[in-house]
């Protein structure tokens, strides 16, 4: 096993925290990660790894290696791609995260136009709710949906997601249709759970240029989105929803837009990707294109001034 991929199995152990991880995200062998870590710190005469029963820890000595390995890893993959023929330019495995309506709305039916460009990437999409740890899970890049919260990660500003109020015509037959905030007392919604803070979503709305906010009763809540939006087509109450989301239930009628003028605050979106001074080329050409997806599929439309 050469240099580059001891150091880049290296990485991914550090990245991971422990052996087996990293040899499930690279799919390989336990044993072969193992061998890699014995021949790398054998070649360099020094450990660079701790062992316990349940995590590695890095050594001094691996922390300097580690500071020089991103970028020898990859300088390697960018001199091995320089002269290959344009359709086998990028090579490998990627591993994404995506919001789970995205992944298979959006990103999931145009697959097949991005492996037929680039035939020699191979994609590992994780498609949930959750907040993943990118540097723990081995995660290339991901989507993220709302405001960031400080951490090391790079985010890629892609724009902002319209939100609006809406429920299924059986529910507003049964309790009406809210036309201003006040009438919210007298309505139930289908609350969501965010996966950070494991608590109900208030509702929110803009009035005034200020954002508002009220707890709503509920009967029913749900952490997953395509759980929250098939609740409201039941009729089990209002939700506040993406509206590209929905799109194709308010043309068949089967969900009703209500407080049109009160809509909650439009949702950033950004593609995230962990803090390394080197992004590999199918790293970066996944993202280009993914970003090209979101614009067009996802984003508010721009009203031209001459539209206005």
């Amino acid at each position: 096993m050469d240099l580059i991929e001891q150091l880049r199995i290296f990485r991914r152990v550090t990245e991971s925290g422990g052996f087996t991880a990293a040899a499930e995200q690279m799919g390989v062998p336990r044993p072969t990660v193992s061998l890699a870590i014995r021949q790398l710190e054998s070649r360099l005469g020094t450990r660079l790894l701790h062992r316990t029963t349940r995590r590695v820890n890095v050594t001094p000595d691996g922390e300097l290696l580690l500071e020089r390995a991103a970028a020898l890893v990859a300088d390697s993959e960018e001199l091995e791609q320089l002269f290959r023929p344009a359709d086998q330019s990028l090579q490998g495995r990627l591993r994404v995260d995506l919001p789970s309506r995205i992944a298979r709305r959006q990103v999931a039916p145009a697959l097949p136009d991005f492996l037929t460009r680039y035939p020699g990437i191979e994609l590992e999409i994780g498609s949930s709710d959750r907040l993943t740890d990118l540097v723990r899970e081995g995660i290339d890049c991901a989507l993220r949906v709302g405001e960031m919260e400080a951490s090391s990660l790079v985010a890629r500003p892609l724009g902002s997601i319209r939100l609006i109020n809406c429920a299924s015509p059986a529910y507003l037959d049964r309790h009406g249709v809210p036309r201003q905030p006040g009438d919210l007392v007298h309505h139930l919604a289908v609350n969501y759970i965010s996966s950070a803070s494991h608590r109900a979503a208030p509702w929110e709305w803009m009035a005034d240029g200020a954002r508002h906010v009220q707890p709503m009763p509920s009967r029913v809540a749900a952490n997953n989105v395509e759980t929250y939006i098939a609740c409201s087509l039941a009729g089990m109450g209002l939700i506040q929803i993406p509206a590209f989301d929905v799109r194709e239930h308010l043309e068949a009628g089967a969900l009703v837009e209500v407080l049109p003028e009160w809509p909650a605050p439009s949702m950033p979106i950004q593609i995230v990707y962990p803090h390394r001074r080197h992004l590999s080329p199918r790293v970066r050409t996944f993202c280009h294109w993914l970003a090209d997806i979101v614009t067009r599929e996802c984003l508010e439309r721009q009203v031209p001034a001459d539209e206005a």
